[in-house]
């Protein structure tokens, strides 16, 4: 009986000391990547859906493997609420983190604001829809996947010459916005380059009534109206003109890309345009395969519709979140580390297919672009116009 139990604690010993050994040769490894986007304030709706382009992301590719071990990425996501003057604060939470990269953000404004700290901590940032030129300017740490406003000012200019015989544009921003103000800069220098004429005016923060802004575009004899503006107030705009039977076509950039531009345009006889990044009914192959996988997965999770605006309508700023990912994974694994500093240098030698475009950057922080989608806002759709390039 004694020799039995010797046998049988010894054994145990045994079938120990070899769990300890597989539970210490499977031990995983973590990678942290911070995602640094608005889920509240007045880009929230357009932040939530560029999160969920990254989220999807993760979901397809969960892990990178570094010197041959594979490490399984996290996502550490804050909410910066829209806000420059919050905006650091979120972004030091990331640095706390540890993230070897941060993603965005939705808004130059709060990128700006957050790109002296992550420089300071040697992490790079990637963007995704953050376009005003002065997120990469004299910023080593900032990367984005996206155009930048002088061309897609360019752009709608071109656009609505080309569309609308345009010769009079009134021009709308709030008030001291980063994204808004210098959008609005850009197209009407563009426009009268291109022999137009210009009424620019900006309203302050908090403002709910257009009424008067409206008429005066209609006083003015505006042959279209572009309004580069937070989703909360292009709402109001939209349905403001709409109940003072403007007639005049409306035009905005990216940020309008958005289900609530699409909710404020619904029922109406207004003619709403946006440029892009991305149309969902693009074919190639990469950008065919992420639509179906994307839409599956947010019909999967009530909480990820949601967060779309409760619908499976792929946004632009969603494909631009999964390729600022992809673009992260893609320097990880050229950096062959998990060091900030490391993925920062790898990120000149990135170049793949990603599903707005080729992804590369060929002079400094900026992705090479050449061309952008326009979109109409049309009843609940938004229906693809055209391909345009900027002025020449």
């Amino acid at each position: 009986m004694k020799k039995l139990l010797t046998v049988m604690i010894v054994l145990a010993m045994t079938l120990s000391l070899v769990g300890c050994g597989k539970s210490s040769n499977t031990s995983s490894k973590t990678l942290s990547i911070g995602v640094f986007e608005p889920a509240s304030g007045d880009n929230g709706a357009g932040g939530k859906q560029e999160t969920l382009g990254m989220q999807y992301a993760n979901s397809v590719t969960p892990t990178v493997a570094i010197n041959g071990e594979t490490y399984n990425v996290v996502l550490k996501i804050v909410d910066n609420q829209s806000a420059t003057d919050k905006a650091p604060t979120a972004a030091q939470q990331l640095v706390s983190d540890n993230v070897s990269v941060v993603l965005g953000s939705y808004g130059s404004g709060v990128s700006m604001a957050a790109a002296p700290i992550f420089e300071q901590a040697k992490i790079p940032a990637i963007g995704a829809s953050c376009t005003n030129p002065a997120v990469t300017q004299n910023r080593p740490y900032y990367f984005r996947v996206c155009f930048i406003d002088p061309f897609q000012g360019s752009v709608m200019a071109s656009f609505v010459k080309d569309q609308f015989n345009a010769k009079k544009a009134y021009v709308l921003n709030m008030l001291g916005e980063d994204y808004g103000s210098g959008l609005a800069t850009y197209f009407a220098n563009a426009f009268k380059k291109q022999g137009g004429e210009v009424k620019s005016e900006a309203f302050p923060e908090g403002t709910s009534d257009f009424s008067a802004y409206i008429q005066n575009a209609i006083s003015y004899g505006a042959d279209v109206i572009f309004a580069p503006s937070a989703t909360t107030y292009a709402s109001l705009i939209i349905s403001q003109a709409a109940s003072a039977g403007c007639k005049i076509p409306i035009t905005a950039g990216d940020t309008w890309e958005s289900s609530v531009i699409l909710d404020a345009q619904k029922g109406t006889n207004l003619k709403v345009y946006v440029s892009t990044f991305f149309d969902e009914n693009d074919k190639s192959g990469v950008a065919a395969t992420f639509v179906s996988g994307f839409k599956a997965w947010l019909n999967a999770d009530s909480q990820h519709k949601t967060d779309n605006g409760g619908n499976d309508i792929v946004a632009a700023v969603s494909a631009l979140g999964y390729d600022a990912y992809m673009t992260a994974i893609e320097a990880i694994k050229i950096a062959n580390s998990t060091t900030g500093e490391d993925i920062k240098n790898a990120m000149p030698k990135v170049s793949f297919d990603g599903v707005t475009g080729h992804i590369s950057f060929p002079n400094g922080g900026d992705a090479a672009k050449s061309d952008a989608f326009i979109k109409q806002a049309d009843n609940g759709v938004f229906k693809f116009v055209k391909r345009q390039s900027g002025a020449s």
